[in-house]
């Protein structure tokens, strides 16, 4: 990412006393609840300082724009990601397992998704910020390659680059396709995802 890109997107202060911590909490907390109640778009910073608890300069203090406030978000959104699946991989001791955790994180990042208005306007908000979208596809990258690193040692060493590029395709997808989902009807939606665990489990056999 450049510096104009981290500029736009990162937090002007990282907190470092509890009092500092709990305020870009509230802040956070403030930012997906409106965002969950109106959208995004609708989201402005005085806003979020007016139901915050506090002025405005205070959210300023801490962010210097609303793509800082959804970057961090993002970003906490990432770290819970990172930690389900580390528990999930975590259950992979041959082959088939390798299906079975797939499974497993699809479900949970469609239910995750799907339960919460607000986690859906904002994984749509990174893919149309093209600063956040770079955080996007750097976060797919590490969190395919934990898959990887966890999995790979099952496969056939010559197999390993092209598998490599394969999950990270898959993880790359997965966004697109439950947003797809999630704006067709229940029973198309479905089916969708269906189809994309059918193509996962396909591509997966061709290795495992």
């Amino acid at each position: 990412m450049n510096q104009a890109s981290r500029t736009i997107t990162e937090p002007r202060r990282r907190p470092k006393q509890e009092r500092s911590r709990e305020r870009i909490d509230a802040i956070l907390s403030t930012t997906m609840r409106l965002i969950g109640e109106k959208g995004i778009d609708a989201v402005t910073m005085k806003e979020v300082g007016m139901h915050a608890g506090g002025p405005i300069a205070t959210v300023y203090h801490y962010f210097p724009n609303k793509s800082a406030i959804l970057a961090m978000l993002y970003e906490r959104f990432s770290e819970a990601s990172r930690a389900r699946l580390t528990a999930i991989v975590a259950d992979v001791r041959e082959a088939p397992d390798v299906i079975t955790a797939s499974d497993r994180l699809l479900d949970d990042y469609l239910g995750r998704v799907a339960g919460d208005p607000a986690i859906q306007d904002l994984q749509n908000a990174i893919q149309a910020d093209k600063a956040l979208k770079n955080l996007d596809i750097a976060e797919t990258r590490r969190q395919a390659r934990m898959f990887c690193d966890h999995v790979i040692a099952l496969l056939e060493p010559e197999k390993h680059e092209q598998f490599e590029r394969m999950v990270l395709l898959i993880f790359q997808l997965a966004g697109g396709v439950v947003r797809l989902a999630l704006a067709q009807g229940e029973a198309e939606g479905r089916r969708t995802i269906e189809d994309y665990r059918s193509i996962i489990h396909t591509q997966l056999r061709l290795f495992l």
